[in-house]
This record gives C-alpha cells, sequence and structure tokens, in this order.
C-alpha cells in the first residue's frame, strides 16, 4: 500500500512538473506512455530491451562465479590474497569509462568486449565482500565437516554456501544496480543496439519522449527483478543466519 501511494505521488510531481515546464523539456505521462505503446507495437522497444537485459545478465553472472571464485580463495588462503590484492585495488580504482574505452580499443566495439568491461569494473566489489565473509566462516562447522568426512560437494553445500549466503547476497543487491547502469554506458559508446544506444539517439534528436519511452520500462524491469529476485534470496540467506543466532 505504501509504495502503491509512494508510485502515485511520483506520478502526481511527474505531471505537475511537466505542466509547468515546456514538453520538450519534460513530457508528461500520457505523452510518455503513449510513446511507450507506440514502441512497443513496432516491436523496437522489445528488441531493444531483450538485448540491454541480455548483456545484463551475461556481465552480472560472469562478475558473481568469478568473483565468489576468487574472493573465496583470497579470503581463505593468505598466500592468494597478498597475490591479488594489488590487482584488486587497482580495479577497484580504475574508473569505469576507461575501462570501458580501454577495452573497446584493444578488442574492437564487440559484444565480448562490452560485457567483460562490464564484467571487470564489477569484479573488485564482488572480490572484496565475498573475500570478508570467507575470512568470517566459522572454523566449528569446518571442524565438524571433518569430523563427519563430508564430500567436497556436502561441505560446500552445507558449510561454506549457507555462511557466505548474507554477502552473496548483498553483492547481487549492489551489483544488479551498478551492472545495468554500466551495460547502458557500453551500448551508448559502442553497440548499435540496446536501451543505452535508443537513449543516445534520443539525446541526439532532443527527444525526452523517446528517451523516458526506452528508460522506464527498463528501469521497471529492473525494479522486477530486484522485488521478486535479489530481496527473496537475502531474506532466505538472512534467515539462514538470523536462525542460527
Amino acid at each position: 500500500m505504501i509504495r502503491a501511494l509512494s508510485f502515485i505521488s511520483l506520478v502526481i510531481l511527474w505531471q505537475i512538473g511537466a505542466l509547468l515546464s515546456e514538453p520538450r523539456q519534460l513530457p508528461g505521462p500520457i505523452i510518455v506512455v503513449q510513446t511507450i505503446v507506440r514502441e512497443a507495437q513496432s516491436g523496437a522497444l522489445l528488441t531493444h530491451l531483450m538485448a540491454t537485459t541480455l548483456r545484463v545478465c551475461a556481465a552480472f553472472l560472469l562478475a558473481m562465479s568469478l568473483g565468489t571464485a576468487i574472493g573465496y580463495m583470497m579470503g581463505r588462503v593468505k598466500t592468494i590474497d597478498r597475490l591479488l590484492d594489488p590487482w584488486t585495488v587497482i580495479l577497484l580504482n580504475i574508473p569505469a569509462l576507461v575501462v570501458i574505452v580501454l577495452s573497446y580499443i584493444w578488442f574492437g566495439l564487440t559484444e565480448t568486449a562490452a560485457i567483460g568491461a562490464v564484467a571487470l569494473n564489477k569484479l573488485p566489489n564482488v572480490i572484496i565482500t565475498i573475500r570478508e565473509g570467507a575470512r568470517s566462516l566459522s572454523q566449528e562447522y569446518e571442524d565438524l565437516a571433518t569430523v563427519f568426512k563430508f564430500s567436497a560437494m556436502n561441505r560446500l553445500r552445507h558449510i561454506i554456501i549457507p555462511q557466505l549466503g548474507p554477502y552473496i547476497a548483498a553483492t547481487m543487491r549492489t551489483g544488479l544496480s551498478l551492472v545495468w547502469k554500466l551495460v547502458l554506458i557500453v551500448e551508448l559508446l559502442g553497440r548499435s543496439d540496446g536501451i543505452g544506444f535508443q537513449i543516445n539517439l534520443a539525446f541526439q534528436l532532443f527527444d525526452m519522449r523517446l528517451l523516458l519511452a526506452y528508460a522506464l520500462p527498463f528501469i521497471t524491469l529492473m525494479l522486477i527483478i530486484e522485488t521478486f529476485l535479489v530481496q527473496p534470496f537475502e531474506r532466505r540467506a538472512s534467515r539462514w543466519r538470523n536462525n542460527d543466532a
């Protein structure tokens, strides 16, 4: 109920702002919805939305899988941590735009370069969060697994993943919001499709209706993923720790 009221108030403020400004600067909700319907009927909206969503998923899964594996090893093995920590710090402090531009220059304006640049920008954040989680793993559970001679798979499933769950959930929450923003940038700079490409086109035409017509559906899709996938996983991961406490 509260979220619905918040959304309604946002639409009302949007409409008031549209009435107080020029249509070219801030079109009203009805005009934007009409543009969304037009783009959807032509098939362009779905095409670009799917292109961006696939890039977001690919970059997110790549960063999460590599970052989780590397972060866990760094948190458990001091030698690996000392070896990779300087690289992690460097990646953490390199501006995202620099990584994207260098990726396009070195590897060309390709899909691999775009997804790789986004994943590389997210990677150090995942590594640092998971490393802290790996350092906090309970030694008592490790000893228990050793006594009962857990296999590597059972140790991973019943000992490691449940304890890392809250850290993975936190990384997913921040990671998704970062990745989709970076995907829009790589599309704006070097792709011929996607929401970022369409936003760049709308900017060149100074067409606010088109810009909002592509931005709002994508933002809505990310909110749906956050609400129905990320948040339930986060609650499930935290419930394990709360029950343990």
